[in-house]
């Protein structure tokens, strides 16, 4: 069983979707959410399992139909990958627990909808193979557009209009860029593609120049970098809170990407086409930690404030991908997770804060004062302070080793103001945001609408999940630092890479 562990993060969440479609799971809501969570936990289990199994053996290669790369499709589990299933994994788990205090009844099919996503992400992690990139890209995106309706409103429907609009026009640019390359490569498998590379010559360097950028295209749209992030911002904030939690895994799909394909592919060892990429990802990186902190403390209301927190951690971890060092890597593998987390734990704080404060919602202003401060106010204080990078939780830990990564190199000048500058906004925004929601009241609440809007048990846990993360963090800083670096050093290793994928398929 222990050869077919890697596929089991993608087919346990495909098993649970159309189980959950049937019956007596379909028809019956608590069945429903004790299957969901059920089969969450164990894809979790299973994704924690293939993470530790490869931590001890090192990357695992799966070849479907056992056709080896690269002629069969395969799957990889890296120590990058499995790590990034293990977090979609968990934090699919914990939407799943929170959505059962509700939010699952405010439209149809909410739990096989998320195991759906589920797997799309997690395929998108593992394969191996550019064409089921595409493949597992449409499945979370399919996903993602009913999810976007779920509970929604005329606000919802005219901003998941524009997202789908935006990623049908990526899709087709995609497929344009997999054509190009498998003309000049012959091949999609991202192994073998990283190998054809380094023998290109004449045109066919510069027609898979353009697939190449092209696919820059696709996955800067994906991960929002500017100029292509303008549908995140209200598509996230109009969402549902538990769908824009679980949303924020998808934005680092296309930062893996980025991360995959520009190291690996067309990385330093890739010839004429050397970090081609290079100069675009750094400036566009910059750009976008600078637009996105604009939007932090431009924001009106703390869902759109955590939607510009995203964009600013998108514009960070590319700029690590720019800088092209184990050392900047590692560190934006730790900030990858931090910043997910902390994300997600925000959009559910804004849902239950603006459930207690009424017609105000969770805008930034003085309105009812919330029903459970010391719960919601020790959650928002602990997340603040995780988000703005203050010790001693993990945000400063990130901060400090991104910092350090780009120290005495030629990216320092630009990147440390930067980004200081953006934390600076951060911390303004945050500190108003906190401060107005549970300090400026207007009027009191009355005692039958506060025990209306008490945060449910499953909200509780699920929230706490995401909060006490961050000091998790740092309690296994030494452990996660370590395999950090080293999911870095496996990520740069381009000869062990290829040799692993195209000589290990069992």
């Amino acid at each position: 069983m222990i050869q077919h562990l890697t596929s089991l993060p993608v087919l346990l969440p495909m098993l649970a979707a159309v189980i959950l479609l049937m019956p007596p799971c379909g028809k019956s809501v608590p069945i429903r959410r004790v299957a969901s969570v059920i089969f969450s936990s164990i894809t979790l289990a299973a994704s924690l399992l293939l993470l530790a199994n490869v931590k001890d053996s090192g990357t695992q290669v799966y070849a479907i139909g056992d056709w080896s790369a690269p002629f069969g499709i395969v799957m990889v589990a890296d120590p990058l990958s499995v790590l990034l299933v293990s977090l979609t994994s968990f934090l699919g788990l914990a939407c799943a627990l929170y959505a059962c205090a509700g939010d699952d009844e405010r439209g149809a099919f909410f739990h096989p909808l998320l195991q759906f996503l589920i797997l799309g992400v997690n395929g998108a992690f593992l394969t191996g193979d550019m064409f089921n990139l595409f493949v597992f890209f449409e499945v979370l995106l399919i996903a993602s557009y009913a999810l976007l309706m779920h509970g929604g409103d005329k606000h919802n429907t005219r901003a998941a209009l524009q997202y789908v609009i935006m990623n049908l026009v990526g899709s087709a640019i995609f497929l344009i860029a997999l054509g190009t390359l498998y003309g000049v490569l012959g091949t999609l498998n991202m192994a073998d593609m990283a190998h054809k590379v380094t023998m290109l010559q004449g045109d066919d360097i510069y027609l898979a120049k353009i697939g190449g950028l092209l696919l820059l295209v696709v996955f800067a749209l994906k991960g929002a970098l500017l100029p292509l992030h303008l549908w995140l911002p209200n598509t996230y904030a109009t969402a549902l809170p538990v769908v824009a939690a679980l949303f924020a895994i998808m934005t680092k799909v296309g930062v893996y990407s980025i991360m995959r394909v520009y190291t690996m592919i067309f990385g330093e060892h890739a010839g004429e086409l050397s970090l081609m990429a290079q100069g675009w990802l750094w400036w566009l990186a910059i750009a976008t930690i600078l637009v996105g902190a604009i939007g932090v403390m431009a924001s009106q209301d703390l869902r759109k404030l955590t939607a510009n927190l995203v964009i600013v951690s998108v514009g960070t971890l590319v700029a690590m991908v720019a800088v092209q060092t184990i050392q900047a890597s590692a560190a934006a593998i730790y900030y990858l997770v931090h910043s997910t987390l902390v994300s997600a734990a925000l959009f559910l704080l804004a849902d239950l804060i603006a459930r207690q404060r009424g017609k105000v919602s969770d805008r930034i202003t003085a309105g009812r004062p919330v029903t459970q401060p010391l719960l919601l106010g020790g959650c928002f204080l602990l997340a603040a302070v995780t988000v703005i990078g203050m010790p001693p939780l993990s945000g400063f830990v990130a901060k400090i080793w991104l910092l350090k990564a780009t120290f005495e190199t030629e990216y320092t000048m630009v990147f440390w103001p930067v980004y200081l500058l953006a934390s600076l906004a951060v911390l303004l925004a945050v500190s108003k945001t906190g401060s107005t929601l549970f300090w400026h009241h207007t009027t009191t609440k009355t005692p039958d609408v506060a025990e209306q809007n008490r945060v449910h048990p499953a909200q509780y846990c699920a929230l706490l999940m995401l909060v006490l993360a961050s000091p998790m963090m740092v309690i296994f800083a030494g452990p996660l630092s370590e395999y950090s670096l080293m999911t870095a050093a496996e990520l740069h290793n381009f000869a062990n890479n290829l040799s692993v994928v195209l000589e290990g398929g069992q």
